[in-house]
């Protein structure tokens, strides 16, 4: 919210009192999706230059081809390779004077060259980052190369009270909890062979409350759910994602693509054995995406792995 907030303001310039050409940048197509429909509506003298993915941003810039999804050299090294040169040759037209980056956890180290790359000045330009360590569920460690002045957000307001005391734990700092009262967080034992077959349960539960189909997730960390692949292949990306605003059917997510996104009532089901790495990162994010209610369905000892016996303490467990 802060930084859709902060590249409104800059792009009208109610921040600085002068109208700045923004972009608008994150990781995942999901949130760039979200990102898009919050931004770019309304007047256009108001809106961001850019909004959209890593990727999106090499298209803009002219690159066409691209490597597969599990070509990590490509993505990492090559990408931003090719993206560094083409912010060499952009015009000044084309460069902006602003760049946020939203999940910028999730960026690689040489992402960060080609942004910089693509301020009209270095030095007087703005790069803001927003960032949440425990939510690095990718094994990246990337750094801006140049000095940030780190802000420090230790209040939550997006999740009731209830439900941010379950992941405080986790997270890198000390948390203030803002939010308001809601219902207690629900725990339902299931062996992670049968997790699937138990959310899918919970989410009739959820129905029961009185809770509408556009209000609710079904969020897993270990294989998706049959639903959410067969939607993705039948759809594609995009299609898949304009889903997430359909008030007719409920969402079916991955927490690694359901970052930086949120429901009021969310079924996070732990179906995996909780020894991967980067597990309590991944359990972090899914407890930390319903704002109401929230119901966790997952093996015990695979939530202790990934939590300890704080989370599973406050998890009823």
């Amino acid at each position: 919210m802060l930084a859709m907030q902060q590249a409104r303001e800059l792009a009208s310039g109610q921040l600085l009192g002068q109208k700045k050409r923004v972009a608008v940048v994150c990781y995942s197509y999901g949130l760039a999706t979200y990102l898009r429909r919050s931004l770019l509506v309304g007047s256009a003298s108001k809106r961001p230059a850019f909004v959209g993915t890593f990727e999106d941003l090499g298209r803009r810039w002219g690159i066409t081809e691209f490597g597969t999804r599990d070509d990590s050299a490509f993505w990492e090294v090559e990408l931003p390779r090719l993206m560094a040169e083409r912010a060499a040759g952009l015009s000044q037209d084309e460069r902006f004077d602003a760049i946020i980056v939203d999940e910028a956890q999730d960026f690689a180290d040489d992402w960060w060259l080609p942004l910089l790359g693509g301020l009209r000045d270095e030095e007087a330009g703005g790069l803001f980052a927003y960032s949440d360590e425990r939510q690095r569920v990718f094994a990246r460690f990337g750094r801006p190369p140049v000095q940030l002045v780190p802000l420090v957000l230790d209040h939550n307001l997006r999740n009731t009270r209830q439900i941010a005391a379950t992941f405080v734990p986790l997270a890198p700092t000390g948390m203030e909890l803002r939010g308001g009262d809601g219902p207690e967080v629900s725990f339902v034992a299931a062996e992670a062979a049968s997790a699937l077959e138990v959310a899918d349960e919970q989410v009739e539960v959820l129905f029961e409350e009185g809770w509408s189909a556009g209000d609710i997730a079904l969020i897993t960390l270990g294989q998706r759910h049959p639903v959410q692949t067969e939607r993705q292949a039948a759809l594609g990306q995009q299609g898949y994602w304009d889903l997430f605003w359909d008030t007719e059917d409920i969402f079916y997510g991955h927490v690694l693509g359901f970052k930086g996104m949120e429901r009021r009532a969310v079924v996070l089901c732990v179906n995996e054995d909780g020894s991967r790495d980067r597990a309590s990162e991944r359990l972090y994010v899914g407890l930390s995406r319903a704002t109401d209610r929230l119901i966790v369905v997952g093996d015990p000892d695979a939530v202790r792995r990934m939590g300890g016996p704080d989370v599973c303490r406050r998890l009823g467990l």
